[in-house]
């Protein structure tokens, strides 16, 4: 089935097209800087030179426009009409407590999600977006939504409660959600798929590490912790987010600095993390250049980054009772040896022996690639992510059985 992949941010528009049956992806690109006076198009088919251009796109549903009309483009498209792209999978990063799976998007479950906008401001507005443009522009194809937060609903009550008073999660549905859960899912399976592994008592590991950081740990195949919490924010030490800290720092700046709640949340989202601690950069690979010239900040930065994330693996490893592989996974997790090389040099006791060859020789590409000892009591992999594919796959399932007759 020819299925579209649609990721909205505020700004942009991510998509790809795949074809689910044999699982290759047809085309894919992005429209970024949506509103601004020039948006940025860049449009990819495999073995092509990627297209790319400047336009005026002053919202998601111009972008979505902009979108079909390549995939339809007598020149450059691969689908000769919209009516061969029969499901439309979306991904929105918060399904609150309601939503377990992916699902059939009709109005009830728009509304649900619009319900849940208080818990992702930054994140399920853009995703609504996406939804309303596609559905206009492809109405007579399945739209699915497919959620970040879906895979960690079988975290238990001690692992996603808050201390705080109970009245607050009944009332306000308070607690951790988890995200990145579709990442977490697909490079799990692919653990189990390339080593053999049944999901039933196997333990792993999984470290989702780009500008978005986090870390889950995954008992019988399903999530039981991970490390982002209510909001994305928590948790590991990010682009440019802060993670976990003291929560009374933030009242202490709102006394010392006369902060206000807007700036507040702005510096905690997008003032902190790497870019914070060193006052240079979020880019990972800026700032390993830079330390390796001898910046302290941006070394500080990289040591406080491998020591929180060595903390949370650790931390893991004692909720699971021990663990049999440790994956690492998204842009920095993929490659970045040297980031790789530090989170594991302090977890030698528990069982880790990274092999420094295979580490820092991992093939560029898609990646699966084993980096511990033989002798390692834990094997540790790199393996590349498809969070797109996993949205693909759900929406075709879900349209395939809308399509059935109920009387079949």
């Amino acid at each position: 089935m020819i299925t579209l992949v649609i990721n909205c941010g505020s700004s942009s528009v991510k998509y790809q097209l795949i074809n689910t049956e044999d699982r290759t992806k047809l085309a894919s690109g992005v429209v970024e800087r949506i509103g601004a006076v020039t948006a940025i198009v860049k449009h990819e088919l495999p073995g092509a030179k990627p297209a790319k251009k400047t336009m005026q796109i002053d919202n998601h549903t111009i972008a979505l426009k902009e979108i079909m009309e390549h995939l339809l483009s007598p020149e450059n498209g691969v689908v000769e009409s919209v009516d061969q792209i029969k499901a439309v999978g979306h991904r929105v990063v918060h399904g609150g407590e309601t939503f377990k799976d992916s699902v059939l998007i009709d109005d009830s479950v728009i509304e649900a999600i619009e319900q849940a906008y208080d818990l992702a401001p930054l994140h399920n507005p853009p995703n609504m977006k996406g939804i309303e443009a596609a559905r206009e522009y492809l109405p007579d194809a399945a739209h699915v939504a497919v959620f970040d937060t879906a895979f960690h609903h079988s975290l238990p009550p001690e692992a996603y409660l808050y201390a705080i008073p109970n009245r607050m999660y009944r009332r306000y549905k308070i607690r951790k959600y988890g995200f990145h859960g579709t990442s977490h899912y697909y490079v799990s399976r692919k653990y189990y798929e390339i080593t053999k592994r049944k999901a039933q008592g196997t333990n792993v590991i999984t470290c989702h590490l780009g500008n978005g950081c986090s870390i889950t740990a995954i008992k019988d195949g399903k999530s039981i912790d991970t490390s982002m919490g209510f909001t994305p924010l928590a948790g590991l030490v990010m682009g440019t987010r802060s993670g976990d800290i003291d929560p009374s720092i933030m009242f202490y700046l709102i006394e010392k600095e006369e902060m206000s709640l807007n700036h507040l949340h702005a510096m905690l989202n997008r003032n902190s993390g790497l870019l914070g601690l060193s006052g240079y950069a979020a880019d990972m690979r800026d700032l390993i250049t830079e330390a390796e010239n001898g910046d302290r900040r941006c070394e500080q930065a990289i040591d406080v980054y491998t020591y929180r994330t060595r903390q949370y693996i650790g931390s893991y490893m004692a909720a699971l009772n021990g663990c049999d592989a440790i994956i690492f996974t998204a842009g920095v997790g993929e490659n970045a040896p040297f980031i790789r090389s530090k989170i594991c040099s302090g977890l030698q006791y528990l069982g880790v022996e990274l092999d420094e060859e295979k580490n820092q020789n991992v093939p560029s590409g898609r990646k699966e690639h084993k980096i511990s000892t033989d002798e390692s009591r834990i094997e540790v992999y790199v393996i590349s992510t498809d969070e797109e594919m996993v949205i693909a796959i759900d929406a075709a399932k879900i349209a395939t059985a809308a399509m059935q007759s109920p009387w079949v």
